[in-house]
């Protein structure tokens, strides 16, 4: 029906009623089984159906539902679903990558909270070279606009380029421009950011503006530790005996 900003505002307005009973309390329980709920006199029923999807944001385009500037948010790409679904999280205008999109606010609860400590993993291309000192300082914890932060490990990655750097970042948190911020604060200022990985769930092959529907083996990997996770099992080649003579 709306955000949770937006109800919050709805109820406030007393606009929403409770089994023909107008609540103003933002803290009211309700079970959707026995209670019926209205908006503006219209009877409000829950999705029954837990959608899970991953979708390869764009750079371009606002994490969010609306814009009062006109801008392409990622609303633009869920029109065609036929029940509400809501992105977790979210990715900077300038950031393309990996976003789950679902209408289950259990799950994108444990997946944002700051316990759950989810490792997130970016490719990163920054300007200029940066020295092993400054890097050094990015694990270790560098103050930014909302607190001191860190990568949880940072690997340089093997491209020919001769006035970029790229890099792999792992971090579990996830303040506002974060990775721009860090870089900045050695700096170096950040040119490309893509998320490739929530937990143990990859980006893969999914084309920017395309969505996947989440199975349970995928969900399960949200929440698996990358650098935990068993490795992969690699087929050794058969060897084939010459016969005897």
């Amino acid at each position: 029906m709306a955000s949770r900003r937006a109800a919050d505002e709805l109820i406030k307005g007393g606009h929403v009623s409770i089994n023909n009973a107008i609540v103003t309390d933002l803290g009211t329980k309700v079970d959707p089984k026995s209670d019926t709920v209205k908006v503006r006199g219209r009877i409000i029923r829950p999705d029954t159906d837990k959608l899970y999807l991953m979708f390869h944001k764009p750079k371009g385009v606002l994490t969010t539902m609306s814009d009062p500037e006109g801008r392409p948010t990622v609303a633009e790409y869920i029109e065609h679903f036929p029940q509400r679904v809501f992105p977790v999280g979210r990715l900077d205008w300038n950031t393309e990558g990996l976003l789950i999109f679902t209408n289950d606010g259990d799950f994108a609860n444990k997946i944002i909270h700051p316990k759950s400590e989810i490792p997130k993993t970016y490719i990163v291309k920054v300007e200029g070279k940066p020295d092993p000192e400054k890097i050094k300082k990015l694990l270790t914890g560098v103050s930014i606009p909302g607190g001191k932060v860190r990568f949880r490990s940072i690997k340089r990655l093997r491209k020919e380029d001769t006035v970029h750097t790229w890099y792999t970042v792992v971090m579990t948190q996830g303040l506002n421009k974060q990775i721009r911020l860090m870089f900045q604060k050695i700096g170096h200022d950040v040119l490309k950011l893509q998320r490739v990985a929530i937990g143990s769930l990859e980006l893969g092959t999914l084309r920017r503006g395309e969505f996947k529907s989440l199975l349970d083996i995928h969900i399960r990997k949200i929440f698996q530790d990358p650098e935990k996770a068993a490795p992969k099992k690699v087929r050794q080649k058969s060897t084939k005996r010459l016969p005897q003579q």
